[in-house]
């Protein structure tokens, strides 16, 4: 499981020209499910978005989480992420879990979320979305997730 998480001041979806999802402050999550992931995944790939201390204290410091700062979270699927660029110049998707499987692994995922305390907002599974952003910082951090561990 790899999520590519940015700290953001707002964040927003739209389908179709009708926005599924926003938050203020807080982080969007770009998630992709990949073949082989399990319900230990989804637990810690859930627990280290809620406590990644990525948002600045007093100080200026990345020290806080968003549970700390009371912030949001949106979550998108992008199974673009388990793309394999090293053969060719098309990427190859194999790596990614079918459509069920992720669909129902990043809904548990948000549920975990959920069960933090954390408002969790969304994007529509397999739709064409467009996602607007105000990375604050900039600060974009990578997370991927084997065998139930952060590596």
């Amino acid at each position: 499981m790899r999520a590519v998480v940015q700290r953001v001041g707002r964040a927003s979806v739209t389908v179709d020209g009708v926005n599924v999802g926003m938050i203020d402050r807080g982080l969007l999550a770009l998630v992709c499910v990949a073949e082989g992931d399990g319900p230990d995944d989804v637990v810690a790939m859930a627990g280290k978005l809620a406590r990644l201390r990525i948002f600045p204290d007093e100080q200026g410091r990345m020290n806080r989480s968003v549970i700390d700062i009371g912030g949001k979270i949106l979550v998108v699927s992008q199974f673009t992420l388990c793309a394999d660029v090293r053969k060719g110049n098309r990427p190859s998707f194999a790596r990614a879990a079918d459509r069920s499987q992720a669909e129902s692994m990043l809904e548990a995922m948000v549920g975990h979320l959920e069960a933090e305390g954390l408002a969790v907002a969304t994007g529509t599974f397999g739709g064409r979305m467009l996602v607007s952003l105000d990375n604050e910082g900039p600060v974009t951090v990578i997370v991927d997730v084997e065998n139930g561990r952060v590596v």
